[in-house]
Protein backbone atom coordinates (compact mmCIF):
# COMPACT_ATOMS: atom_id res chain seq x y z
CA UNK A 1 0.00 0.00 0.00
CA UNK A 2 1.49 3.38 -0.97
CA UNK A 3 1.32 6.52 1.17
CA UNK A 4 -1.53 8.19 -0.69
CA UNK A 5 -3.80 5.21 0.02
CA UNK A 6 -3.76 5.95 3.75
CA UNK A 7 -6.73 8.30 3.98
CA UNK A 8 -7.11 10.58 6.99
CA UNK A 9 -10.77 10.02 7.87
CA UNK A 10 -11.21 11.30 11.44
CA UNK A 11 -9.67 13.90 13.76
CA UNK A 12 -10.70 13.76 17.41
CA UNK A 13 -10.60 17.23 19.02
CA UNK A 14 -11.28 18.24 22.63
CA UNK A 15 -13.41 21.29 21.79
CA UNK A 16 -17.02 22.36 22.07
CA UNK A 17 -19.06 22.11 18.84
CA UNK A 18 -20.45 25.60 19.55
CA UNK A 19 -17.00 27.18 19.29
CA UNK A 20 -16.52 25.74 15.80
CA UNK A 21 -20.01 26.75 14.70
CA UNK A 22 -19.29 30.32 15.80
CA UNK A 23 -16.11 30.23 13.69
CA UNK A 24 -18.14 29.63 10.53
CA UNK A 25 -18.12 25.84 10.32
CA UNK A 26 -21.24 23.80 9.63
CA UNK A 27 -21.58 21.48 12.62
CA UNK A 28 -23.62 18.27 12.43
CA UNK A 29 -24.30 17.44 16.11
CA UNK A 30 -20.68 17.23 17.34
CA UNK A 31 -19.05 16.70 13.93
CA UNK A 32 -17.63 18.84 11.14
CA UNK A 33 -17.13 17.26 7.73
CA UNK A 34 -14.31 18.82 5.70
CA UNK A 35 -13.54 17.07 2.43
CA UNK A 36 -13.09 13.37 3.18
CA UNK A 37 -12.30 13.93 6.85
CA UNK A 38 -14.63 14.35 9.83
CA UNK A 39 -13.63 16.42 12.85
CA UNK A 40 -15.21 14.86 15.94
CA UNK A 41 -15.60 17.55 18.61
CA UNK A 42 -15.79 15.76 21.95
CA UNK A 43 -15.06 18.50 24.49
CA UNK A 44 -13.49 17.32 27.74
CA UNK A 45 -10.33 18.29 29.58
CA UNK A 46 -7.86 17.12 26.93
CA UNK A 47 -7.77 20.02 24.52
CA UNK A 48 -6.26 20.06 21.05
CA UNK A 49 -6.05 17.12 18.66
CA UNK A 50 -6.38 13.99 20.81
CA UNK A 51 -6.17 11.35 18.06
CA UNK A 52 -6.67 10.73 14.37
CA UNK A 53 -8.10 7.89 12.34
CA UNK A 54 -6.27 6.78 9.19
CA UNK A 55 -7.52 4.00 6.94
CA UNK A 56 -5.19 1.01 7.09
CA UNK A 57 -3.46 2.14 10.30
CA UNK A 58 -4.05 1.85 14.03
CA UNK A 59 -2.15 2.27 17.27
CA UNK A 60 0.66 4.66 18.16
CA UNK A 61 3.12 6.09 15.66
CA UNK A 62 6.00 7.68 17.58
CA UNK A 63 3.54 8.84 20.23
CA UNK A 64 0.83 9.91 17.78
CA UNK A 65 -2.51 8.30 18.64
CA UNK A 66 -4.00 6.92 15.41
CA UNK A 67 -6.89 5.04 17.04
CA UNK A 68 -9.74 7.51 16.48
CA UNK A 69 -12.85 5.63 15.42
CA UNK A 70 -14.47 6.51 12.11
CA UNK A 71 -17.63 8.63 12.48
CA UNK A 72 -20.20 9.72 9.94
CA UNK A 73 -21.15 13.31 9.20
CA UNK A 74 -23.19 14.84 6.44
CA UNK A 75 -21.15 16.63 3.77
CA UNK A 76 -21.92 20.32 3.62
CA UNK A 77 -20.64 23.75 2.79
CA UNK A 78 -19.20 26.06 5.43
CA UNK A 79 -20.05 29.77 5.78
CA UNK A 80 -16.33 30.51 6.21
CA UNK A 81 -15.71 29.06 2.70
CA UNK A 82 -13.47 26.20 3.92
CA UNK A 83 -13.67 23.35 1.42
CA UNK A 84 -10.88 20.96 2.43
CA UNK A 85 -8.01 20.17 4.76
CA UNK A 86 -4.74 21.22 3.17
CA UNK A 87 -2.44 19.80 5.83
CA UNK A 88 -2.28 18.36 9.31
CA UNK A 89 0.74 19.67 11.23
CA UNK A 90 2.76 17.37 13.50
CA UNK A 91 5.69 18.56 15.63
CA UNK A 92 8.54 16.23 16.59
CA UNK A 93 11.60 16.75 18.81
CA UNK A 94 13.51 14.32 16.54
CA UNK A 95 12.35 14.46 12.95
CA UNK A 96 14.52 11.60 11.68
CA UNK A 97 13.07 9.25 14.28
CA UNK A 98 9.48 10.23 13.50
CA UNK A 99 10.10 10.04 9.75
CA UNK A 100 11.54 6.55 10.14
CA UNK A 101 8.58 5.45 12.28
CA UNK A 102 6.11 6.74 9.68
CA UNK A 103 8.06 4.97 6.94
CA UNK A 104 7.97 1.71 8.91
CA UNK A 105 4.17 2.08 8.99
CA UNK A 106 4.14 2.52 5.21
CA UNK A 107 3.93 6.33 5.01
CA UNK A 108 7.01 7.64 3.26
CA UNK A 109 8.15 11.25 2.97
CA UNK A 110 7.55 12.81 -0.45
CA UNK A 111 9.75 15.88 -0.01
CA UNK A 112 11.46 17.96 2.65
CA UNK A 113 12.53 21.54 3.29
CA UNK A 114 15.31 22.79 5.57
CA UNK A 115 15.05 26.08 7.42
CA UNK A 116 16.35 27.84 10.53
CA UNK A 117 14.33 29.03 13.53
CA UNK A 118 15.85 30.83 16.51
CA UNK A 119 19.29 29.79 15.31
CA UNK A 120 18.45 26.09 15.22
CA UNK A 121 18.41 23.85 12.16
CA UNK A 122 14.92 22.53 11.47
CA UNK A 123 13.17 20.63 8.72
CA UNK A 124 9.73 20.08 7.29
CA UNK A 125 8.86 16.70 5.80
CA UNK A 126 5.70 16.14 3.81
CA UNK A 127 3.63 12.96 3.51
CA UNK A 128 0.27 12.17 1.90
CA UNK A 129 -2.68 10.89 3.94
CA UNK A 130 -5.14 10.47 1.11
CA UNK A 131 -6.21 13.97 0.10
CA UNK A 132 -4.49 15.56 3.12
CA UNK A 133 -0.82 16.46 3.54
CA UNK A 134 0.87 15.52 6.80
CA UNK A 135 3.43 18.24 7.49
CA UNK A 136 6.04 17.10 9.99
CA UNK A 137 8.17 19.82 11.59
CA UNK A 138 11.15 18.89 13.71
CA UNK A 139 14.66 19.52 14.88
CA UNK A 140 17.83 18.07 13.40
CA UNK A 141 19.00 17.31 16.95
CA UNK A 142 19.02 13.52 16.94
CA UNK A 143 19.59 13.47 20.72
CA UNK A 144 16.25 15.11 21.46
CA UNK A 145 13.71 12.95 23.28
CA UNK A 146 9.95 12.96 23.73
CA UNK A 147 7.07 11.92 21.48
CA UNK A 148 5.78 13.60 18.36
CA UNK A 149 2.49 15.47 18.79
CA UNK A 150 -0.35 16.77 16.71
CA UNK A 151 -0.28 20.56 16.51
CA UNK A 152 -2.66 22.25 14.05
CA UNK A 153 -4.52 22.36 10.75
CA UNK A 154 -4.25 24.40 7.59
CA UNK A 155 -7.56 24.46 5.76
CA UNK A 156 -8.18 25.09 2.09
CA UNK A 157 -10.47 28.08 1.53
CA UNK A 158 -12.12 28.61 -1.83
CA UNK A 159 -12.49 32.38 -1.30
CA UNK A 160 -10.14 33.88 1.26
CA UNK A 161 -11.46 37.43 0.75
CA UNK A 162 -15.03 36.29 1.39
CA UNK A 163 -13.84 34.35 4.45
CA UNK A 164 -12.17 37.49 5.80
CA UNK A 165 -15.38 39.45 5.30
CA UNK A 166 -17.43 36.75 7.05
CA UNK A 167 -15.05 36.15 9.96
CA UNK A 168 -13.98 39.75 10.57
CA UNK A 169 -11.57 40.03 13.53
CA UNK A 170 -11.48 36.24 13.86
CA UNK A 171 -9.15 36.03 10.82
CA UNK A 172 -5.76 37.68 10.48
CA UNK A 173 -4.52 39.52 7.43
CA UNK A 174 -3.70 37.22 4.47
CA UNK A 175 0.02 37.01 3.67
CA UNK A 176 2.01 35.10 1.04
CA UNK A 177 2.39 31.43 1.94
CA UNK A 178 5.60 29.42 1.63
CA UNK A 179 4.02 27.72 -1.38
CA UNK A 180 4.45 30.05 -4.33
CA UNK A 181 1.28 31.74 -5.55
CA UNK A 182 -0.76 30.96 -2.44
CA UNK A 183 -1.93 33.10 0.47
CA UNK A 184 -2.52 32.16 4.10
CA UNK A 185 -4.31 33.77 7.03
CA UNK A 186 -4.26 32.66 10.66
CA UNK A 187 -7.52 32.30 12.56
CA UNK A 188 -7.88 33.65 16.08
CA UNK A 189 -8.78 30.46 17.90
CA UNK A 190 -7.91 30.16 21.58
CA UNK A 191 -9.70 33.35 22.57
CA UNK A 192 -12.81 31.90 20.93
CA UNK A 193 -12.71 28.46 22.52
CA UNK A 194 -10.86 26.53 19.79
CA UNK A 195 -7.75 24.75 21.07
CA UNK A 196 -6.30 23.80 17.67
CA UNK A 197 -4.24 26.38 15.75
CA UNK A 198 -5.99 26.96 12.41
CA UNK A 199 -5.02 28.73 9.21
CA UNK A 200 -6.94 29.26 5.98
CA UNK A 201 -5.12 28.94 2.65
CA UNK A 202 -6.02 29.60 -0.93
CA UNK A 203 -6.37 26.29 -2.83
CA UNK A 204 -3.70 24.49 -4.80
CA UNK A 205 -3.67 21.69 -7.32
CA UNK A 206 -2.58 18.48 -5.64
CA UNK A 207 0.51 16.83 -7.02
CA UNK A 208 1.96 13.50 -5.93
Amino acid sequence: MSSHEYQLHTILIGDSPLAWAEAGFTVDDDRVRIGMTTLHLVGGKQRGINAVGISGLAGQIDGLNCDAASVDARPGTHPNHVDGIDHLVVVSPAIDRTTATLAAAGIEARRQRAFSMEGKARRQCFFWLGDVILELIGSDDVKATGPARFWGLALSCEDLDAAAAQLGARLGQPVPAVQRGRSIATMCTREHGISVPLALMTPHHQQR
